[in-house]
Parts: structure tokens; sequence; C-alpha cells
């Protein structure tokens, strides 16, 4: 099978980010530890929509359930939907400027994580602390940042 260069470098991605997700880390720093693979899902959704969209964020919601060893879907489930909502925005997202883009994004995340709360409440785990919440403010910061990056990264290797 062959698989083109672009897709390779969105998987190649897509892992790293997987990877930084379950890093091991000390204790308080945990609550700081971005939603990687979200944040890189909204990228390319963003980038290339007509190539990465609501099946990516379910496979990769699938891939973060298996890896971290948290419920089986409950990823899949948020990030499907943040998924569609990206997909849906896309062109909005696109328009707005650096730190528009950093707040919607920062909506993304908080609704990403309350449907991830609302599965593990609906599968009887206990809720968790406030903390909870600190990685999407982690995300916002980031996001600059990471779609300069990541931009450049796509225009160097010119994926389209």
């Amino acid at each position: 099978m062959l698989i083109r260069r672009d897709t390779g470098i969105i998987i190649a991605t897509l892992i790293i980010a997987l990877l930084l997700t379950v890093l091991p880390m000390s204790d308080w720093l945990l609550y700081f530890r971005p939603q990687w693979v979200a944040l890189l899902l909204i990228f390319w959704i963003l980038t290339l929509p007509t190539r990465v969209g609501v099946f990516w964020s379910f496979f990769m919601g699938l891939m973060l359930d298996v890896t971290a060893g948290t419920l089986l879907g409950q990823h899949a489930l948020s990030f499907s939907i943040m998924g569609y909502l990206v997909v849906e925005l896309q062109q909005r997202l696109q328009l707005f400027r650096a730190w528009q883009q950093a707040l919607s994004v920062w909506l993304l995340l908080t609704l990403e994580r309350l449907l991830s709360l609302w599965v593990l409440g609906a599968a009887g785990q206990p809720t968790p602390a406030l903390s909870y919440w600190f990685a999407t403010f982690v995300g916002m910061i980031l996001w600059p940042w990471l779609m300069i990056l990541l931009r450049d990264l796509t225009r160097t290797l010119d994926i389209t």
C-alpha cells in the first residue's frame, strides 16, 4: 500500500502528539499538559479539510483511548464532535486573527473536555478536580505558536 508523503507527515505529527500525551511528567505538571492530539487535529482539519476530518478525529480518539488507558470511546466521541464542528466552521476560523483563533480553539478544547466529562459521568467515574480544565487554557496559549510552527512545516514540505 502506497501512502502519500503528505499523509505520512500528518500521521507522524499525530503520533508525536500521542507520545507527548502519554509522556511521563511530574504530578503537578500533569494538570498543565496540553491536549496535543486535539490541537493537532484542529490544525490539520483547518489546513486540509478535504483530507482530515471526522474520521481522522474518531480514529485518533480511539488511539488516544487505547494509548492512555481511558474508557474506550471517550475521546473518540469527543474528538468526533469537535472535528465535525471544526469542519463546519473551517472557513470562518481561517479568517480569524491569531487571538480570535486561539479563543475559538479554547472553546473547542473546552467542549472536548465537557464531552469527556459527560462520558466519565455516564460511566460512573468520579468527577475530576478543577485542575481538569487547566489544559484548555494551556492549549489556548500554545495555539498561535503551534499554528505558526506547523504552518511553516506545511509550507516547507509543500503539503497540500
